[in-house]
């Protein structure tokens, strides 16, 4: 533009991006290719959390079943069992959802599913979502 140019009122900016919904939450998804701000997600921090404090409590006798840390903590057992194997996940997997670089697919019920225990076959079954 010169000096001379004049000066448009009104500007439109395009920008690709879907509304995707994450933990009841509403986030802006931007396309392949795009740098995506790194979000944790609480959610698989408040599970990762969870999982390794009660696998600390199993570990040091304060319980001896699952079912009786399950009863004190007032949910059903089998979710617990299902919480508690995130504790198996590599700890490069570990980190990265810490740190927020899971994909957008990646979510607690994606990674409650049965996965393989072993850490070397671990990153082909995630993929690049984690």
């Amino acid at each position: 533009m010169t000096s001379r140019t004049p000066i448009p009122d009104t500007v439109t900016l395009y920008v690709p991006f879907r509304v995707v919904k994450r933990g009841g939450r509403k986030e802006m998804q931007l396309p392949d290719g795009a740098e995506q701000p790194r979000r944790t997600n609480n959610t698989l921090v408040k599970a990762l959390a969870r999982a390794f404090r009660w696998k600390q409590m199993l570990e040091s006798c304060e319980f001896i079943t699952i079912a009786e840390l399950a009863e004190r903590e007032g949910i059903a057992p089998s979710y617990m069992t299902r919480v508690m194997r995130l504790t198996l996940l590599a700890p490069d997997i570990v980190e990265a959802l810490l740190d927020g670089k899971q994909g957008p697919d990646v979510t607690l019920a994606s990674l409650l599913d049965p996965f393989p225990l072993a850490w070397a076959a671990q990153p082909e079954y995630f993929g690049r979502t984690v």
